[in-house]
């Protein structure tokens, strides 16, 4: 008998109520996949502590670093991130090695009384912590011929409805995804569509990483990856690359896979980048085969940002919520 199969492997996870729920459903995964018992070490990140808003503090990675330090420290064998969490370099001891397949990326409006995005009344104050839903949220207000105010909020879920619930605000926008892997997907009043609101990119979709040396273990997370899921969110995260932007930019990005009949044939990448009161927007697409390899993923999303940049995206990107 291989001793290893009785010693527990270690998965790194967030304390978050959604952090564990998410890890849980990998950990299970993990131990059909392997035959050994998996076990979760809770984390806290400086994410989960500092008050700041995400914007001030820069967003990217500061809900990931320690669970890196964990895994290159030896501490836990194996980690679980919110894609979209994942800063877009990859550091060469560590490995994605699994990109489950993806919930859904939508961004969800929970709102007072059952009400959807268009029937909020004008001037209704909504909760969001995001620069990138802040600008697209004024953006289709404007279309409504209505006014928003974007009200900068963080907490976790029950912190984010609560303010709902008391009436301190109308509504507040949350990852769909976040909601359905908790149970709570029936509290949305409104799944917003992309074609009004753009994803973060790489939103739904979760990171297992690993240390790179570390060949029988990225084997077995292997299985746990959904080609698809992979081949889109590294488009997406080849976008904001490109755009030089981190995860508090007012960026969107969503690759969609576009079937003919039961076939997939191609994929086409969308990416959106405003500003904060929603008077600007650039915004485009492309579309082309379903990316075959990692680098035919990573030029795809640049091929979008160069076209986006030539649009005068850069003018955009420099303005952050302070």
């Amino acid at each position: 008998m291989n001793p290893r199969l009785d010693q527990p492997l270690r998965l790194g996870t967030r304390r978050s109520k959604l952090a564990m729920s998410q890890s849980g459903h990998v950990a299970d995964a993990v131990r059909a996949i392997t035959g050994r018992p998996v076990e979760l070490v809770e984390i806290t990140t400086y994410g989960d502590v500092s008050r700041e808003h995400l914007a001030q503090i820069g967003g990217t990675g500061v809900f990931v670093t320690a669970l890196r330090d964990a895994l290159l420290r030896g501490e836990v064998d194996f980690a679980v991130h919110s894609l979209k969490d994942l800063p877009t370099a990859q550091p060469e001891e560590l490995v994605v090695a699994a990109m489950p397949l993806r919930e859904d990326p939508r961004d969800a409006l929970v709102a007072r009384d059952g009400l959807t995005f268009e029937q909020l009344p004008d001037g209704a104050r909504i909760g969001t912590g995001s620069p990138r839903r802040t600008a697209q949220l004024n953006h289709c207000a404007r279309a409504l011929g209505k006014r928003i105010e974007t009200v900068a909020i963080r907490g976790n879920v029950d912190t984010r409805i609560g303010f709902v619930r008391d009436g301190k605000l109308d509504a507040v926008v949350l990852a769909a995804a976040g909601l359905n892997r908790i149970g709570r997907g029936d509290e949305a009043t409104d799944l917003l569509s992309v074609d009004c609101v753009l994803p973060a990119p790489g939103q739904g979709a979760l990171a297992v990483e690993c240390l790179a040396s570390d060949a029988e273990l990225i084997a077995s997370l292997a299985e746990l990856d959904d080609p698809h899921t992979r081949a889109a969110v590294t488009a997406e995260r080849s976008l904001l690359a490109a755009l030089e932007a981190g995860c508090s930019a007012p960026v969107g990005a969503l690759a969609d896979l576009l079937a003919d009949g039961q076939v997939v044939n191609e994929m086409r990448l969308r990416g959106v980048v405003g500003t904060l009161d929603g008077s600007t927007l650039v915004q485009l697409s492309t579309t082309g085969p379903v990316p075959q390899s990692y680098d035919e993923a990573m030029a795809l999303g640049r091929e979008l940002a160069d076209e986006m940049l030539a649009k005068g995206a850069a003018g955009l990107m420099g303005e952050r919520s302070l």
